[in-house]
């Protein structure tokens, strides 16, 4: 991955903290790392953990955000998620799985930023 591709990465994720902070959201961990896998941001909302894929562009032309986050990638969010789980013991805590999709400038300066919630559900296969 290219310097400028993981640059645009961490500020999408920094302004996603921000606006999930603002949003009443408790930031677990950042880029949670296992065998499986990384996670770009866990947080809790009340009693429950979320799991949240930060997409980040500074153009559409290959799409809107949200879109790489594909069948494979949510497999893979899955797993390190339940790695998580496991570590933490909280495999009874609700949880789900978000995508925090961010549009910014060519100037790296926040356009859109647009949170789906239950973006998919847990898949083991």
């Amino acid at each position: 991955m290219s310097h400028s591709k993981i640059k645009i990465g961490k500020i999408g994720e920094t302004l996603a903290i921000q606006y999930l902070k603002g949003q009443g959201y408790h930031m677990l961990e950042r880029n949670y790392r296992c065998p499986f896998g990384e996670i770009d941001l866990i947080a809790q909302q009340n009693r429950q953990i979320v799991f949240i894929e930060v997409k980040t562009r500074r153009s559409l032309k290959f799409g809107i955000p949200q879109a790489a986050v594909t069948s494979t990638k949510q497999k893979r969010i899955s797993q390190v998620a339940l790695n998580y789980l496991q570590i933490h013991d909280l495999l009874n805590a609700p949880c789900r799985f978000d995508v925090i999709a961010i549009l910014l400038s060519h100037k790296a300066e926040l356009i859109k930023l647009h949170q789906i919630e239950n973006a998919f559900e847990f898949r083991a296969e």
